[in-house]
């Protein structure tokens, strides 16, 4: 059975398991009112705060490899030919969470693309965290 996702909802349920996974990790977890071009949520742990851009992603290539678009290109409705690269001084960390419920917490210092990244290899093997819930499997359910 195929199950479709929208973008927006995509997107929430990565929120989704940032929140569970930072709450898990001690961190209190704030989301900014209204919509944030460089950060999807705030966490705080004592003294420490954390920047956090959340990104998803259901396209796998063989061998359990994800390749993670990190930047916009326009909105979830359509492309408007712009494009806005990811730069690390905008946040602090990636979460991301692919299609089988795998997650990372990147530090963005890490990161070395602008564009994309490939999840699933050794590059950033150091930065996965527990296995979360699948995005396919949350909307079938």
């Amino acid at each position: 059975m195929f199950w479709s996702v929208k973008p927006r909802q995509q997107g929430d349920l990565g929120e989704l398991s940032a929140i569970d996974w930072l709450s898990a990790q001690g961190y209190r977890v704030w989301i900014p009112l209204g919509h944030s071009p460089d950060v999807d949520l705030i966490a705080t742990r004592g003294e420490q705060t954390l920047r956090v851009e959340v990104k998803t992603c259901t396209r796998s290539r063989a061998g359990g490899r994800w390749d993670v678009m990190i930047c916009t290109r326009g909105g979830n409705q359509s492309w408007n030919g712009i494009v806005k690269r990811f730069d690390p001084a905008r946040c602090d960390y990636l979460f991301v969470l692919v299609g089988d419920g795998r997650r990372w917490f990147i530090p963005t210092r890490a990161i070395t693309s602008s564009s994309g990244l490939a999840l699933g290899c050794p590059k950033y093997s150091e930065f996965e965290v527990e296995r979360g819930r699948p995005i396919l499997r949350a909307i079938g359910s």
